[in-house]
């Protein structure tokens, strides 16, 4: 029989234990096998941690814990963190009681309960989602155990949390499948407004950088008291939780001056051993400094910091950042509703990632909870793999001659990469479509009849299978890669979604369709003429 109850101090190096039995070396935070240092988050006044002890030897086999934060974006809110059974008891439903047990002693103190689950196993994932966990994000590589692990973001909401939820949010197009995704799984309404007008913040480089020392701190603290209601990021601390505890937390800085005064700072932690940057605040008294901040902070996560993963979570009512750090490389990979505490209501934030590593995900296990939103980050990552090539071949392309260099961005960023080998079917005849193929490189042979004619190839920078999509019908001829072959693929569904919210770039799109059919028809005429 297993019991479930409030951690002792005594039972310090039995949780050692269990994270050397479940990790071995190679989990990131050697104080898991430090009793002194377990004994201190038993103590602790905002952690609540739990163990399941098996009743006939007395013997401690599984924990977990719950870190609550308070005075930052996470008032009433809490962190679930790292669930751990013994192998030998896995598998018996120790989890599952270990959960129950965790949500019974602090249903009545959040409004939020957040969890990062390992998805290279289901076991994390299936025991969140069975006790109302919903997933909201795929967080890529963050997690460094033995290698750069994905993780699944779920969030719980408590009393009336969500009635407190700011309606309307305003967010990027790029987020706005992760953001519908997550407020439907919320049992929410999608009541997100896409804003395509608002630009990023503008350019400006010469202001002098500084680290926050205490001298600065005083000033730095009345810049943010004035600008409390005009936040756009936010993080697990703030700044008013003074310098010294900033210090402790391996919290950090950077200040920009401008005639020698400060007019803004951005705030990081820095985790070493795992590689990973939290942007926790940013303040600024205008708008210029923005980027210059962004700007400095990510040169050192290159050069200094050996940054793998930087996160940043952003206002999902502040368009404008959601739009700069789409700049800088940084993909929404989450939405979380109502996780800020503002005042009388609870405020939606857009969580975005950007990632130094190779994304891998050939180790996970994806349970159907987790899947659609998954499925939603990485192809979101592998869209930004094939942007590179596409600025290359830009002036090749035909769909976008015509196109600013804004309206280009927008359209290849909802580019998927595809590869195929010589001699591979790329499409059927008489096959369903939904996708339009930009040819980057190689050459694509078509093939019409039965049996099978040659009647004309596709090259570098034409179009493949848009006739089909636009009119919905099934592909007419079959199209076959002669050599290698790499395409950029864009699905019917966005291009109706972009067209319906920029007609400016649909008119463009479609005339430049319709040129490249009608000369891709005349060749094929040409073709069998010739025959």
């Amino acid at each position: 029989m297993i019991k479930v109850r409030l951690a002792r101090d005594t039972d310090a190096p039995a949780i050692a234990e269990i994270f050397r039995a479940t990790y071995g070396a190679a989990y990131a935070y050697p104080e898991f096998y430090d009793p002194y240092e377990l004994k201190r988050l038993i103590f602790a006044d905002d952690a609540v941690v739990v163990v399941a002890e098996d009743v006939e030897d007395s013997r401690v086999v599984g924990t977990a814990s719950v870190l609550e934060e308070k005075g930052a974006y996470t008032d009433l809110g809490g962190e679930f963190g790292r669930l751990a059974v013994h192998p030998d008891f896995q598998h018996r439903g120790v989890g599952q009681l270990l959960m129950d047990k965790r949500l019974e002693l602090v249903r009545n103190r959040l409004h939020v309960g957040i969890l990062e689950a390992r998805i290279v196993s289901p076991y994390s994932t299936k025991i969140a989602a069975s006790h109302g966990f919903t997933t909201v994000g795929y967080l890529p590589g963050k997690l460094m155990i033995e290698w750069r692990e994905n993780v699944a973001l779920l969030v719980r909401h408590f009393g009336d949390a969500l009635q407190l939820r700011r309606n309307h949010p305003r967010v990027i197009p790029e987020a706005y499948r992760v953001t519908s995704a997550a407020l439907r799984g919320c049992s929410l309404e999608c009541d997100a407004i896409v804003d395509e007008e608002s630009a990023s913040y503008p350019h400006r480089d010469d202001f002098v950088l500084e680290e926050l020392t205490t001298e600065g701190y005083a000033a730095l603290l009345r810049i943010q008291r004035g600008r409390v209601k005009g936040r756009e990021v936010y993080g697990p601390m703030r700044l008013h939780y003074g310098y010294f505890k900033l210090k402790a937390k391996d919290s950090h800085y950077l200040l920009a001056k401008d005639r020698g005064d400060i007019v803004g700072a951005i705030g990081y932690t820095h985790d070493e051993r795992e590689g990973i940057v939290i942007v926790f605040e940013m303040i600024s008294l205008q708008d210029d400094v923005n980027r210059f901040l962004i700007t400095e902070l990510l040169r050192r996560c290159e050069t200094e910091l050996g940054a793998q993963y930087v996160e940043v979570d952003v206002s999902a009512y502040a368009p404008r950042m959601q739009r700069t750090f789409l700049e800088f490389g940084f993909l929404p990979v989450a939405y979380v509703p109502a996780l800020v505490f503002h005042k009388v209501e609870r405020l939606d934030v857009v969580k975005m990632g950007r990632l130094y590593a190779t994304l891998d995900t050939s180790r996970e296990v994806l349970i159907p909870d987790v899947l659609p939103v998954a499925d939603l980050v990485i192809r979101s990552f592998q869209r930004r793999q094939v942007e590179p090539r596409i600025r290359e071949a830009i002036d090749s392309i035909a769909l976008f001659k015509g196109l600013n260099e804004e309206q280009q961005q927008r359209v290849a960023r909802f580019c998927e990469p595809r590869r195929y080998a010589p001699g591979e079917t790329i499409f059927e005849a008489d096959t369903s479509a939904g996708e339009i193929h930009l040819v980057l490189s190689g050459e694509v042979d078509v093939y019409l009849g039965v049996p099978p004619a040659r009647v004309g190839s596709v090259g570098e920078g034409e179009c493949l299978g848009e006739a089909s999509a636009l009119s919905g019908l099934a592909h007419s001829a079959a199209a076959v890669a002669r050599d290698h072959v790499e395409t950029a693929v864009l699905s019917h569904e966005f291009l109706e979604s972009l067209i319906r919210r920029r007609p400016d770039v649909g008119v463009v799109l479609f005339r430049n369709l319709a040129t490249g059919l009608g000369e891709k028809l005349q060749r094929s005429d040409l073709a069998l003429l010739q025959k």
